[in-house]
């Protein structure tokens, strides 16, 4: 005699309004429980039908038969020095990905991947050097945000002044416009007044510059743009971020200038980690005005974050305060950003999950052909050429 496996329930987590409509008159209900059940999930946190005390108790019964409400599952929980803290989120096939809460004052941000790992390969990043293994799922994308709640037991939604997640980065392992129809269903999502309610305003995508899509995420989803550039020459660029062979400096700065929505109210953020000897020098930061120029732009200087085995030093502090006075003297706002969460691996460029392959001596033969080791980085004179 055989027994028969109980049928795979339904996850409810990651359906559209319109899917979730569709689920719910597939089973012979009204549309109204649509609205009724996206409350509970994403206003209320519930994952159990039990909690959903504005649905009788039979539907409640029924609706626990079929569908459920699940959430990723947190492998790992660490905490900095500095409260910045980091989840290794496990998802149902044993895949990891890692997402990370950026406190400030008052608030903070959660910094969400869209992949588990990275087609890219940037040099810089610990997370370049793990293989792309799979794109994210829109449930998978929101439930690391409702992870995050729950670490902080913010449900039901807090009124927006008073939350302690305030804010979304989209710049976690991944390049989310690599997986653009989950990346944009999880937002949207997320935007939803009736649920998590987190404004547009509050949540920023980065971009090492996948161009055919940037026009497409501004008009669609309406988010704060944010651009990983790090280096003003192609020839450096395409060893630093490697997509820029397909997407060069001319094409993406077009983008840029381009970006629907983008004003000196929504400035897109420049993303620019600073290499010792490699794109900190005066000449640097004079040719990133150039490009910078007519674009509605803020830099944000990101000091490099080591990790076992980078190829990569920080830059100094006087390099860097040096770039930071032209960028200031040519107009733009252009802030140091506070490292976090360096001492658990959490900071800029540190997220890497456990699956994953060896790239560094490849990566490193491509730097040491910019640099050679041992070598020192060639002089430059007075207007700062080498």
């Amino acid at each position: 005699m055989t027994i028969d496996a109980a049928p795979e329930k339904t996850n409810l987590v990651g359906l559209s309004r319109e899917e979730l409509a569709a689920t719910v008159a597939a089973v012979g209900e009204k549309p109204f429980r649509t609205k009724q059940l996206w409350h509970w999930i994403y206003h209320q946190g519930a994952t159990d039908f039990a909690q959903m005390t504005t649905l009788a108790k039979p539907l409640r019964e029924k609706l626990a038969e079929i569908f459920e409400v699940r959430k990723p599952v947190v492998s790992r929980e660490q905490t900095s020095s500095d409260r910045t803290r980091k989840w290794l989120i496990k998802f149902e096939d044993g895949n990891e990905a890692e997402t990370v809460y950026i406190p400030e004052d008052d608030r903070g941000a959660i910094c969400i991947s869209s992949q588990v790992g990275c087609t890219l390969t940037c040099t810089f990043c610990h997370t370049g050097t793990q293989k792309l293994v799979r794109n994210l799922t829109s449930a998978e994308i929101v439930g690391q945000f409702m992870v995050a709640r729950d670490s902080y037991g913010e449900w039901p939604t807090p009124m927006d002044g008073g939350r302690m997640i305030s804010n979304i980065v989209m710049m976690g392992m991944g390049e989310p416009l690599f997986n653009y129809d989950n990346v944009s269903k999880a937002l949207k999502i997320i935007m939803d007044g009736e649920g998590i309610a987190l404004s547009k305003r509050r949540i920023t995508l980065s971009t090492s510059g996948v161009v055919p899509m940037m026009e497409k995420c501004g008009a669609d989803l309406g988010v704060n743009l944010a651009v990983s550039l790090h280096a003003v020459t192609d020839e450096l660029r395409d060893v630093l971020v490697p997509i820029n062979k397909k997407y060069p400096l001319k094409e993406l700065i077009r983008a840029c200038r381009e970006y629907p929505g983008a004003n000196n109210a929504r400035r897109i953020t420049f993303e620019y980690v600073m290499l010792k000897g490699v794109n900190d020098s005066e000449a640097d930061a004079r040719e990133l005005l150039r490009l910078a120029k007519g674009i509605p732009v803020k830099f944000n200087l990101i000091p490099f974050n080591a990790w076992p085995g980078a190829p990569y030093e920080c830059s100094t502090p006087e390099a860097m305060d040096k770039f930071v006075n032209i960028l200031n003297d040519g107009g733009f706002s252009s802030p140091i950003r506070q490292p976090r969460g360096r001492d658990i691996m959490a900071a800029c460029g540190q997220l890497k999950s456990a699956s994953e392959r060896e790239r560094l001596k490849r990566m490193t033969a491509r730097v040491e052909a910019l640099v050679p080791e041992g070598a020192e980085p060639a002089p430059r004179d007075a207007a700062g050429n080498a």
